[in-house]
């Protein structure tokens, strides 16, 4: 399975070129800045010229990491990583030629659902061995595209009155496509486990840990912390993972304690938003 749009590129022009990082000094640098910088650029050249294609790629090369991020999420799938990280560079490459910078959206907010839907569409009609019934798996098509429309409008995951709304279809509909959306492979309870000595799924069977509907919070928080700058990362991590008090902050990094509050009031803001991030 080979994703395609990075290959076929001619001869760079003349001109000045433009030149990427080497593997350790993108490691380096703002990742966000750069890919902020090739679509600017991108946006100057003519779609389809040597030069486009090459500022393509790179923003392909550059962005890869958020694709193998959203394929983390599907290990317990039996499916070579592999293909699903080609199927997710099909949708990061989408997503980077559908993408506005003058929407004023950070691109891997915009780009993660894009990426996620390919992913769960390989799946929903690649590896599916439980029976859904056509209307289901059709309706699914709209709803799972309604989600990334609005996960990107929102800035969050949509609720199902949403998504309803959107569509015009009873929840109802949702729900069952949703449930539908999750039905992928049957496994008995019997089947026993050779990497975990023997023992059969049954047997593996525990409580119900409350903490299960925080984990994706965490990933989507962790996500929108990378993103802020560096000071008002260090801020948020003394705060709640250092555990230190506004005034404690204002001694540690040298400032006000009233710039600190203003600071974490403006922060909570920018992570709720999921917007363009302002320096």
């Amino acid at each position: 399975m080979q994703a395609q749009g990075t290959q076929g590129s001619s001869p760079e022009p003349p001109g000045e070129p433009l030149t990427l990082p080497t593997a350790i000094e993108q490691s380096r640098v703002d990742v966000r800045a750069l890919t902020r910088v090739l679509f600017e650029r991108l946006a100057e050249l003519p779609a389809g010229s040597p030069e486009h294609e090459r500022v393509r790629a790179a923003l392909i090369e550059v962005n890869l990491p958020l694709v193998r991020y959203a394929a983390a999420r599907f290990r317990g799938r039996n499916e070579p990583m592999e293909d699903v990280v080609q199927v997710g560079t099909i949708g990061l490459i989408n997503a980077i030629d559908r993408f506005d910078l003058s929407r004023g959206v950070q691109f891997p907010t915009y780009a993660l659902p894009t990426i996620l839907g390919e992913i769960k569409r390989y799946f929903r009609d690649n590896v599916r061995t439980m029976h859904v019934p056509r209307r289901l798996q059709e309706l699914w098509v709209q709803v799972s595209g309604a989600m990334e429309e609005l996960t990107v409008v929102h800035g969050r995951q949509p609720k199902v009155p949403e998504i309803a709304a959107s569509l015009r279809i009873p929840e109802e509909d949702v729900r069952a496509c949703l449930d539908a959306g999750r039905a992928y492979n049957a496994t008995s309870l019997e089947a026993q486990q050779e990497h975990d000595g023997g023992l059969a799924l049954l047997d593996r069977l525990g409580y119900e840990d409350s903490a299960l509907t925080h984990v994706e919070h965490r990933d989507m928080v962790r996500h929108l912390l990378v993103q802020l700058p560096d000071r008002e990362r260090q801020i948020v991590m003394l705060r709640f993972f250092g555990n230190l008090t506004q005034s404690q902050i204002s001694t540690e990094l040298g400032m006000s304690q009233m710039h600190v509050s203003r600071l974490l009031a403006r922060i909570f803001a920018r992570l709720r938003s999921g917007n363009h991030w302002e320096n």
